[in-house]
């Protein structure tokens, strides 16, 4: 009986441990089974009103540019500026040997003396001829010779005054004055050089208006139609940023269309006005422009680190309350403060994966880590 009991406890024991065993491996196994969540960067997507931007690439000109030539011959006796400066309407910039232009003023200054003089005893001389010839104290010939010669002196006194005009304009135009206020190129032609009037002779020098400036640029006709057609004649607000700029630091207007689109290319020539009191942005410069349109509107605005692709299709991973992970397609746009506008697929305040997209599948079970949505938790930069 005894050795029976011990056998029953024994095999009680034995079974115990065997069950016991059994359970922590079936603990363990399920353990293994259980999905490890990924952690994983989320963010709360953006709503904003915004405005609509299209970008482009464009060149500055000045407003006005002025090449400089010689209106008459002469050797060039003083240059009145440095390169590259500053000038202001009016300012000396070349003159020309004055001199022989001096005295045809003063030739033709004599000449007018004359002129007048000889005008002055015709007229006398006509006036007693028409004293006389109510008398027939005269023959009608001798009163119409003298009638003829007065009329005479008078257009020869005209054409005296006429010669002295001339002859002061040729030399004003000795004295070349700045037509416009701006920015001088350099002297072309310096101290000493005989120059010629004429379209073929070489420029003197070329002067550029500083501010305001203008920056062209090639519009493709949906954002004519869009935009620009519908506000011509309107401040369609234009921003400008510069090859080594990160943002757009200038902002101007639409000043002008031009009249036709160009059928080959399908654009339309614009051309913005920019204030530019310091004078940075000079003509010739590569410049990034932005045109803004139509009205302010709401947006959604997410990092464009948080969107996948699926072949042709744009997806984000949107994180549920139970932190799982899922598939949503979308629809982006444009970017605006360095956010990329989604037009259709979120809604404002879903958290979505921003960082760790490629360790996670659509339904995994992810440990969320919230964070801010790029730059929108900055100072928005001006577009």
């Amino acid at each position: 009986m005894l050795v029976s009991a011990v056998a029953a406890l024994a095999a009680i024991v034995v079974a115990t441990l065997i069950a016991s065993q059994s359970g922590l491996l079936i603990k363990s196994v399920h353990a293994a089974q259980q999905p490890q969540a990924a952690e994983v960067d989320v963010a709360t997507v953006v709503a904003k009103v915004i405005t609509d931007w299209q970008s482009y690439s464009g060149r500055l000109e000045a407003v006005e540019k002025v090449d400089i030539r010689p209106l008459v011959s002469g050797a060039i006796v003083a240059v009145h500026f440095k390169d590259g400066a500053l000038v202001n309407k009016g300012d000396p910039l070349f003159t020309i040997d004055p001199r022989p232009y001096a005295a045809e003023v003063d030739r033709a200054a004599a000449q007018l003396a004359v002129a007048r003089t000889r005008s002055t005893f015709a007229a006398t001389d006509l006036a007693r001829a028409q004293r006389l010839i109510g008398d027939n104290a005269i023959a009608k010939r001798d009163f119409d010779e003298k009638d003829n010669a007065a009329r005479e002196a008078d257009a020869n006194l005209k054409a005296a005054q006429a010669t002295l005009e001339a002859a002061k304009l040729n030399l004003g135009y000795t004295r070349i004055v700045a037509p416009v206020a701006g920015r001088v190129s350099r002297a072309e032609i310096t101290l000493g050089n005989v120059v010629s009037p004429g379209a073929a002779s070489p420029a003197l020098t070329t002067l550029v208006s500083v501010s305001p400036i203008y920056a062209s640029f090639d519009v493709d006709e949906q954002t004519y139609l869009r935009y620009l057609n519908r506000n011509i004649g309107g401040a369609v607000p234009v921003a400008l940023g510069l090859a080594d700029e990160e943002g757009y630091s200038h902002q101007g207007i639409v000043a002008s269309l031009d009249n036709r689109l160009d059928p080959a290319s399908g654009t339309i020539r614009v051309r913005a006005r920019f204030e530019n009191k310091d004078g940075a942005l000079i003509p010739g410069l590569y410049a990034r422009i932005k045109v803004g349109g139509g009205k302010p509107h709401p947006a959604m605005m997410i990092d464009d680190g948080a969107i996948g692709t699926d072949q042709d299709k744009k997806f984000v991973l949107v994180v549920d309350a139970g932190n799982h992970a899922q598939y949503r397609t979308i629809k982006p746009g444009g970017l605006q403060d360095g956010l990329r506008v989604v037009a259709s697929g979120v809604q404002p305040g879903e958290r979505i994966v921003v960082n760790g997209l490629q360790r996670v599948r659509p339904g995994d079970l992810v440990a969320p880590k919230l964070v801010p949505m790029a730059t929108a938790d900055a100072t928005p930069r001006q577009p």
